[in-house]
């Protein structure tokens, strides 16, 4: 058990992954303890390691990506790891269903708070949840009428027809296609995840998306939207294969504890070996997350480029 800034967090050494040692796990804890962050910097990174001749499955690359981007972008909590399901047959070993075996629900966002925060591994079905949004969007239900209509935007939207035209473009799973989801931290995941979804601050936020840019320039084009968090952050990343930016919503703030300053990055599968390509190149030339300080020192030090440019515009430049 770690503390940051009056927050708990939990940690479950029984379940880490194969490979990492209690003596390896609690050394880490340690080492981010004393540097005053949850990086948790090293904390699972044993659980990648290899032998030079055996490469890594799936499932450990993964693995390696959540150790990396906890100890590379120093973040709080860690990275999500889901996996849509289409039955309970498909439910790793070891994952905790709220209402079988804690005789509780919980809203998806709360969800995602004790994965994030605790480490736990969740596997929520139609039974588990305590929230209508996700029930709806995860296409576990038909959409009722009155919610295609804007009841669930009425509560925000003054006009009638503004709200029916907000729910007509929620981003909806086709009903029946999955009956639940599996989630894990991303670090100590058994499955491969169809999505990994990371709640960071903004300057983590900007250094990922330098990292997803870098090779094609790719940008993201999210509709932020501050409401339905837990749908945002899910559905259009699995329906488009697109990386999505996600505002948390009031739900989020008030039942999960999200804090002021976090958003949500959502990567699908397929866009994951190119971000964190992006995260390893940063690193490795050294402008990495940890690199970037803050000067407020008038006529700073201008990039060669920079003076090239103040040149031709007859500005001043260095002297």
């Amino acid at each position: 058990m770690m503390a940051y800034k009056g927050e708990t967090i939990m940690c479950t050494i029984k379940s880490a992954p194969q490979g990492l040692t209690r003596r390896n796990f609690v050394a880490g804890a340690a080492a981010a303890a004393v540097a005053g962050s949850t990086g948790f910097a090293g904390i699972a990174h044993a659980a990648a390691a290899q032998p030079p001749d055996q490469p890594a499955t799936p499932v450990e690359t993964m693995n390696t990506y959540g150790s990396d981007l906890l100890n590379m972008l120093v973040l709080r909590t860690y990275p999500i790891a889901i996996k849509m399901l289409k039955n309970e047959s498909e439910i790793p070993k070891g994952a905790v269903r709220p209402k079988k075996d804690l005789g509780t629900h919980y809203a998806a966002c709360q969800a995602f708070g004790i994965v994030r925060r605790r480490g736990t591994v969740l596997a929520m079905f139609i039974e588990d949840h305590w929230c209508f949004e996700p029930i709806i969007a995860y296409g576990l239900v038909e959409p009722p009428k009155d919610f295609l209509e804007g009841s669930g935007s009425a509560f925000f939207v003054q006009s009638k027809e503004g709200a029916k035209e907000r729910s007509s473009k929620i981003a909806l799973l086709p009903r029946g296609k999955y009956a639940g989801m599996v989630l894990a931290p991303l670090h100590k995941a058994s499955f491969s995840p169809d999505l990994t979804m990371i709640y960071c601050n903004p300057s983590q936020l900007r250094h990922m998306l330098f990292a997803y840019m870098l090779k094609n320039g790719q940008r993201v084009t999210s509709t932020l939207d501050p409401i339905w968090s837990c749908v945002h952050s899910v559905v259009p990343s699995l329906l488009n294969g697109t990386c999505e930016v996600t505002v948390p919503d009031p739900g989020d703030f008030e039942r999960a504890a999200v804090g002021d300053d976090e958003m949500i990055f959502t990567v699908p599968a397929g866009n994951m070996k190119e971000f964190m390509d992006g995260v390893y190149q940063y690193e490795k030339t050294g402008r990495g997350y940890r690199s970037y300080g803050r000067e407020l020192q008038g006529d700073f030090r201008q990039p060669p480029f920079y003076q090239q440019y103040f040149k031709e515009w007859g500005l001043d430049t260095p002297k």
